[in-house]
């Protein structure tokens, strides 16, 4: 075995085993995260692994909300493929698991799902996990390498594979600081079913065998175009207590500073066009109490979408922070403009396809590292809008709603660039199909 995962799995126990003390101590006091710690150490109810029907057994990670979007649309594929056959999912975040709890509520195949948070990297956790749940194929999704489980997997005889594979630009680099350590993982995983050229030639550059590699797009097309329903539009248009005559500006996935930035952007709006709602959603929903005050700050007063619907309450506020999980993309179907966030600040963007899907305008900042396949969809069929910063981003936003029939040019541009990508799911679901059929 290679010197680097030697280090790597060693290193990695002692910093496990320095630092679990302390932090279940701190989870038995304030209770947090005491509901899955045992799944994060790799302990899963004894007899869970023997009461999963079906075979073969598919385990697939997705660590956590968008990675669950395109493993949804994998998973569909895939028991179309192999009708016989069990899913785990796995997830590492809260709020991932949770999306994968209301997604699988509305699916045919639920039953066929057993989702469970993911074990940690540590090498005990990833070989009880593997013992108990004696997966026939282990499948990562976009960007999650982890050495312990994928090295673990390989020598117990599970066929290994990454799908729906993302490396950025700015992961890349990291990647490329430990690679040593991420080609010896590599080596142990038996496909690479990549979204793009450039995340094909990117995990090669870290590692990956060429023959091993191939492009499939971005599973989360399909998704994105079996969710839009027009009754989404109609819920929405109520909830949000709209009429056609009201302009709706969506700033979805915002981060930190991008806020100051859209809530001047609004103001600008609502001089020419002062009935405009604005619907923030921040990247993080922890952050919705700071958000609150800063809309106050700006002389705005404002609602919380997790208070919509109680009790009768309707929209009455000019503003509404989203601080809910998973409704983002359903939401944008009610948008007469939408800016994607992490774009005016240096942090790679988010997934301007979301609104494209719904024939929307979509504007977005000059930082889109993380979402490069996204924006070059766009901007071969004119769909996307880039804007250098806030003051290009209020021009855009202003022209757009004084220009609505130009709005619906760009936003049917920006839907047909989505649906020229459809089927990527089915692709990569083969990859997973031929590997176990080897």
């Amino acid at each position: 075995m290679h010197i680097a995962y030697l280090l790597y799995k060693y290193l990695s126990s002692a910093i496990f085993l320095l630092l679990f003390p302390p932090f279940w101590l701190y989870s038995y006091i304030t209770g947090r995260h005491l509901k899955n710690i045992n799944q994060r150490l790799g302990i899963y109810p004894g007899n869970l692994g023997n009461s999963i029907k079906g075979s073969p057994r598919i385990w697939i990670h997705a660590v956590s909300v968008g990675e669950v979007g395109a493993a949804m649309a994998i998973i569909e594929s895939l028991t179309s493929l192999m009708p016989d056959c069990s899913i785990i999912l796995s997830t590492t975040t809260r709020h991932g698991q949770e999306f994968a709890l209301t997604r699988l509520r509305a699916c045919k195949f639920r039953s066929m799902v057993t989702p469970i948070f993911a074990p940690i990297d540590f090498i005990l956790s990833a070989r009880k996990a593997l013992s108990t749940l004696k997966p026939d194929i282990l499948v990562c999704l976009e960007t999650e390498i982890w050495p312990n489980w994928l090295v673990e997997a390989h020598r117990a005889g599970i066929k290994t594979a990454i799908v729906n594979g993302r490396i950025s630009v700015r992961s890349v680099n990291r990647y490329l600081k430990i690679r040593p350590l991420i080609k010896e993982t590599l080596k142990h995983v038996d496909a690479f079913s990549m979204i793009h050229n450039a995340d094909a030639r990117r995990i090669r550059k870290i590692g990956a065998s060429q023959d091993r590699i191939v492009i499939n797009g971005n599973a989360k097309y399909d998704l994105l175009l079996n969710t839009t329903d027009d009754t989404l539009k109609a819920k929405y248009m109520a909830l949000y207590n709209l009429n056609d005559d009201i302009p709706v500006f969506i700033a979805g996935s915002t981060r930190s500073s991008e806020e100051e930035i859209i809530l001047d952007v609004y103001r600008r709006i609502i001089q020419l066009f002062p009935k405009t709602i604005l619907i923030l959603a921040p990247r993080h929903v922890e952050r919705t109490r700071h958000i609150e005050a800063l809309v106050k700050e700006y002389g705005f007063s404002c609602q919380l979408r997790s208070d919509l619907g109680n009790e009768d309450c309707l929209r009455t506020a000019p503003v509404v922070i989203m601080d809910t999980i998973g409704e983002l993309q359903a939401v944008y179907s009610i948008a007469s403009i939408v800016f994607c966030g992490g774009s005016l600040v240096p942090l790679g963007g988010q997934n301007i396809l979301e609104a494209a899907v719904w024939g929307k305008p979509v504007l977005y900042g000059p930082s889109m590292e993380d979402f490069l396949d996204a924006k070059n969809i766009l901007d071969k069929t004119g769909g996307g809008i880039q804007v250098k910063d806030g003051s290009e981003l209020a021009e855009k936003a202003i022209y757009y709603l004084a220009n609505p029939h130009q709005a619906h040019i760009i936003g049917q541009q920006a839907r047909n660039a989505v649906m020229s990508h459809k089927g990527a799911a089915n692709k990569h679901a083969l990859v997973i199909y031929h590997l176990l059929n080897q």
